[in-house]
């Protein structure tokens, strides 16, 4: 391919300008009192008028406690609470997901999506794959995962698993390839998410500032 619940802790930062309504992040799906990932974890938005220039997101319990300014309008906060989501998911999924961890949440991707008909013999990071999110081997029964994707959102590194695992029942990329990931519901929103991190490393670098 080109281009198990997580423990209750983590913490994300991320500065808000007031004056551009934050950063260019895209929203993720939030919908208000309801995680965008699985598993579903309610989301607690608290406003601050003390809060000014930060957002701040940590797990509590069964819930996500997302800080935001007081002066936040719906839209900021629905696209905020979105990137806060995806930067603690990124940062769980980087904290959690050795190789044994990633063979297991392999079974249970095949398992919940495909009738547990994929079965991998080995599924591991690798570090020499800089063009490909994924690879795998039918023949071996291998899948290889690149190390670039360790800090994404969790449902990023599912589909991109999920896309190799199809690859283990379906050689090319047919219709019945793409039928076998339509059982995915967040197959769009994380090819989105890749083609986003493509075209971001295809701009070009800004020149820094005299002053700088």
């Amino acid at each position: 391919m080109k281009g198990n619940a997580v423990p209750d802790i983590g913490s994300a930062s991320l500065e808000f300008d007031p004056r551009t309504g934050g950063t260019s992040a895209a929203a993720t799906g939030y919908r208000r009192g309801v995680s965008a990932d699985p598993p579903q974890r309610a989301v607690e938005v608290r406003r601050s008028a003390r809060r000014r220039r930060t957002v701040s997101a940590y797990r509590e319990g069964d819930r996500t406690v997302v800080l935001i300014p007081a002066r936040m309008s719906e839209a900021e906060e629905q696209r905020w609470v979105g990137v806060m989501l995806d930067k603690l998911a990124a940062q769980e999924s980087k904290r959690t997901l050795g190789d044994a961890e990633l063979t297991v949440r392999a079974e249970r991707l095949s398992e919940q999506y495909f009738g547990g008909r994929a079965r991998p013999r080995t599924v591991r990071w690798v570090t020499n794959q800089n063009t490909r999110w994924g690879s795998c081997t039918p023949a071996e029964g291998s899948i290889r995962l690149s190390h670039r994707i360790q800090g994404m959102p969790e449902y990023v590194v599912d589909y991109v698993l999920l896309h190799e695992l199809a690859h283990l029942l379906v050689p090319g990329h047919g219709p019945r390839f793409w039928e076998l990931l339509e059982a995915y519901p967040r197959t769009e929103r994380a090819r989105g998410y890749l083609e986003g991190v493509v075209a971001a490393e295809r701009l070009p670098t800004v020149p820094a500032a005299r002053d700088e």
